[in-house]
């Protein structure tokens, strides 16, 4: 039971820090009320009108995030292969070679069709 003490201790340090945040944050901040704060999904700024659809997003928005998750997933890959890179040997070096590659070229692909201007 003396193995948990740590664990209990840091529990109830953790739920003592998050009952004093939200304790300040009533003391200390300042209430503005309006009939906008009240309605859902606003913080106090006045809504404006929105077009039909909701708007348009640029393309550049999606590309964007394409490409983080693209090269997140290379981050994801080459992680595993940096842990273990002695095991592998010189297939796992080959094979991430290739996979390195391939993604480089679709981001050169990218880089030159203006994919990353933001004129």
């Amino acid at each position: 039971m003396n193995s948990y003490l740590p664990l209990l201790g840091l529990a109830i340090l953790a739920a003592l820090f998050v009952v004093a945040t939200i304790t300040l944050n009533h003391v200390f901040s300042p209430t503005r009320q309006n009939r906008s704060k009240h309605e859902t999904y606003e913080c106090g700024i006045e809504p404006t009108p929105q077009p039909a659809g909701g708007g348009r997003f640029p393309v550049k928005y999606y590309v964007v995030a394409m490409l983080y998750i693209v090269f997140d997933i290379e981050i994801v890959f080459l992680y595993p292969w940096a842990a273990d890179f002695t095991r592998l040997g010189v297939f796992g070096m080959v094979e991430m070679l290739l996979f390195i590659v391939t993604v480089f070229v679709s981001y050169l692909y990218i880089y030159r069709r203006g994919g990353l201007d933001w004129d």
